[in-house]
């Protein structure tokens, strides 16, 4: 029987595998062969070329790597501690009231990510919504926040908020409260009873929200270039500019694909590390 029903299984995930790997690995195999091209070319030479790799150093394009890893590391750092207290709090307090805040969140998500960032602009800006009512009202003047690095993070962690909050709400939900119980009668602080019970019973929650919004805020470019500027210039701005005004798609495809062995690697170290079965609800 069980065998049967791992067979029905295999045959029932075969179609949607197809699907996902045209979708999925047929692209990247697309840009893989793109990256050994050489440069500002379109044909495949008879030996691959690898000199677009070479420019991640000799044309310093791994400081917009830098840029974009630093500043996702930044935003994931920020968003576990904004968002730790309200997912406590969604898990274990009001439980009730979840509902409304999970909605409220989620309506966020209904506009879209550059029309949300050009009306932080119109507020930020000089002479935007806050510069400006300060003068007319108490007659301080400012030139406006936008247009550096702590803005570009500010951007990221308002934009990936709920990839950070739910998450952490599910991998606290699975923390059971009789064991928060039993280390307060054994006298445990609750420093302690966070750092001995919360933390490592809530680990997968953490994981799967820090790989969400550390990958979606290496890739990100809107917040670079409408809040910041360009004071940075990070490296999916890099990508875009040698796919279009550059037209060297071999340079755009090695960005991308350094990008994805960076990404991808950390994000299989961190899913090897979470029972995924687990947060399924298959095991308990």
């Amino acid at each position: 029987m069980e065998r049967s029903d791992r067979k029905i299984g295999f045959l029932s995930a075969v179609p949607i595998t197809v699907i996902l790997m045209l979708s999925f690995t047929a692209p990247l195999l697309v840009v893989l062969l793109f990256s050994v091209m050489p440069p500002k070319v379109f044909t495949l030479a008879h030996v691959p070329d690898f000199s677009s790799y070479g420019v991640l150093f000799s044309q310093g394009y791994y400081r917009s790597l830098l840029w974009s890893l630093g500043t996702a590391l930044a935003a994931t750092v920020l968003l576990f501690l904004i968002c730790w207290p309200l997912a406590f709090a969604m898990a274990k307090v009001f439980k009730g009231f979840t509902l409304f805040i999970t909605v409220a969140v989620v309506i966020t998500l209904f506009v879209s990510e550059n029309i949300r960032l050009f009306g932080w602009v119109l507020t930020l800006m000089k002479g935007g919504l806050i510069e400006g009512h300060l003068r007319a009202w108490v007659g301080w003047s400012f030139e406006g926040a936008l247009y550096n690095v702590p803005v570009i993070i500010f951007g990221l962690v308002y934009v990936y908020f709920p990839f950070m909050l739910f998450p952490l709400v599910q991998g606290i939900s699975m923390v059971p409260d009789d064991a928060r119980q039993a280390a307060a009668d054994l006298g445990a602080t609750r420093r302690q009873i966070f750092w001995e019970v919360d933390l490592p019973l809530s680990a997968p929650g953490i994981v799967i929200g820090s790989l969400l919004t550390f990958v979606l805020g290496a890739g990100a470019l809107a917040e670079s270039k409408l809040l910041g500027g360009q004071a940075v210039i990070v490296i999916a701005d890099e990508i875009e500019t040698a796919f279009t005004y550059g037209q060297n798609w071999p340079l755009g495809s090695a960005l991308s694909i350094i990008l994805i062995i960076i990404i991808g690697s950390l994000a299989v170290f961190g899913v090897s590390r979470v029972d995924l079965d687990k947060i399924m609800g298959r095991r308990r």
